[in-house]
């Protein structure tokens, strides 16, 4: 009977701790200066906040993970999300922290978190407004040192090239399969995505499409056009019929947005980082595999000290499983290299 009882106890004990060990989610708009556009696209965009399971509990200040998109994506915390979050916690995988996904999906479904003329600045709005905010209105360790950047395909991209720009601001990045790195396969000006886009002359079309769009919301972040409707941007390759023509200027815009080639003038800030981190999957699209070992021999080339892998998976199903990499590689190396 004693025996009965204690086990009760312990289980009980054990329920109530499982239930007070979880954290919060909420949401705010921000209302942004530097957002303010030409271009048709919300200035006031969403952000989701995980605060851990201890915040409301103590005066503690915490290291913050800014986390980025991918393509199509919002700053949407799914119930799932959540509970891997709460788990890597409880499993002290990482210590308490607080967890913050702007929403960048744009009326082409992505901002690429850049700077853009027509769109917006939301590399700016990233890197400074939407941390000011977070330092002001919760209790975080308010220093470079306890910020992380990372993401996933567009994410990963933006974690990276925003990490190389503003190394002041963030300490540690993690990028898994970051695209657009470089213009390579199914983005190569060779690639059928060029010529299927010279094709498509309405935006009804054009949402109909993957790649093209792709290419269309990237035009307008690092090259647009107000007086090219109905995309108002410029493309860098264009087809008459099977003959390519390649933009120099547009290319060199393009250029000075793709990592691999923006290592040429910011490899000092990539060494300025406390740690650099990207990874994709052996059996994802072609282009990210390549494109990622491309950037992570640069980076060897040119001596600056990352972390690479390549890991046995596709390009979702390994991201927020339960065995996946936010779980068991990003948040770990968050916990290796911030400051709490």
């Amino acid at each position: 009977m004693k025996k009965l009882v204690f086990s009760l106890i312990l289980l009980c004990s054990f329920s109530a701790f499982s239930q007070q060990n979880t954290g919060k989610v909420e949401s705010f708009i921000l209302n942004s200066e530097a957002l303010k556009n030409s271009g048709g696209e919300n200035p006031n965009p969403q952000v989701s906040v995980y605060l851990p399971p201890d915040y409301g509990k103590t005066d503690k200040r915490y290291p913050v993970i800014y986390y980025l998109h991918g393509f199509t994506g919002t700053d949407k915390i799914s119930p799932a999300m959540k509970e891997l979050l709460d788990d890597a916690i409880n499993r002290q995988k990482i210590g308490p922290f607080i967890f913050v996904i702007p929403n960048q999906n744009t009326l082409f479904q992505g901002s690429f978190y850049s700077n853009s003329d027509l769109i917006g600045n939301w590399s700016d709005f990233t890197a400074k407004e939407l941390v000011s905010y977070i330092d002001q209105h919760y209790r975080t360790i308010a220093q470079r040192e306890s910020r992380g950047l990372a993401g996933h395909s567009m994410g990963g991209y933006g974690a990276i090239k925003n990490g190389l720009l503003f190394p002041d601001v963030f300490s540690v990045i993690y990028g898994m399969s970051p695209g657009l790195m470089t213009f390579i396969k199914e983005f190569g000006p060779n690639s059928n995505s060029f010529r299927e886009l010279d094709k498509i002359r309405t935006v009804e079309e054009l949402r109909k499409t993957y790649y093209p769009k792709v290419l269309v919301a990237v035009g307008r972040a690092w090259s647009p056009n107000a007086n090219k409707p109905p995309f108002f941007c410029d493309m860098p390759f264009t087809y008459e019929g099977d003959t390519l023509n390649v933009h120099n200027d547009i290319l060199q815009k393009w250029h000075q947005n793709m990592p691999v080639e923006m290592l040429d003038d910011y490899a000092e800030n990539a060494r300025k980082l406390k740690a650099l981190k990207l990874d994709w999957g052996r059996n994802d699209a072609p282009r990210f595999p390549a494109q990622n070992m491309m950037f992570s021999q640069k980076l060897e080339n040119l001596g600056i000290n990352h972390y690479a892998e390549e890991y046995i998976g596709d390009h979702n199903n390994k991201i927020w499983a339960k065995d996946g990499r936010v779980l068991n590689a990003l948040l770990p190396f968050f916990n290796d290299f911030l400051i709490f």
